[in-house]
């Protein structure tokens, strides 16, 4: 079992930047996909981004190119997510995921944190 704690969100302009981070304390990273998904008010859960053990392959949601990305620092097992240009539509609870398979889908995950709450105003 891998718990994942996420932090970093909060509220910023239209236009702003936030850095989200995930850890899983006392575990390691080893092995696994990183992965990034979203869900707003009322919508399903979506895939945002992805980057592969040990980080050499990022994948992107077509919503998120150019304004997103992805790192990881396996040595203190932290998953981080850049998000710049900020749109109020980015405005979602983030989840970050973890799995030995995993790619865009949900199912294709393993051990999920809690989210954080991102707000961006107009």
């Amino acid at each position: 079992q891998v718990q994942l704690v996420e932090s970093g969100g909060g509220l910023v302009q239209a236009g702003g930047s936030l850095r989200l981070s995930c850890a899983a304390p006392g575990r390691t990273f080893s092995r696994l996909t990183m992965g990034w998904f979203r869900q707003a008010p009322g919508k399903e859960r979506e895939f945002v981004t992805a980057i592969s053990w040990p980080g050499g392959s990022t994948t992107y949601a077509d919503s998120v190119k150019g304004r997103f990305t992805p790192s990881r620092d396996n040595a203190k097992n932290t998953l981080y997510l850049q998000m710049n240009s900020l749109k109020p539509e980015d405005t979602a609870v983030y989840y970050c995921a973890a799995g030995f398979a995993g790619a865009t889908k949900t199912w294709e995950y393993d051990f999920w944190g809690q989210g954080t709450q991102v707000t961006v105003s107009s």
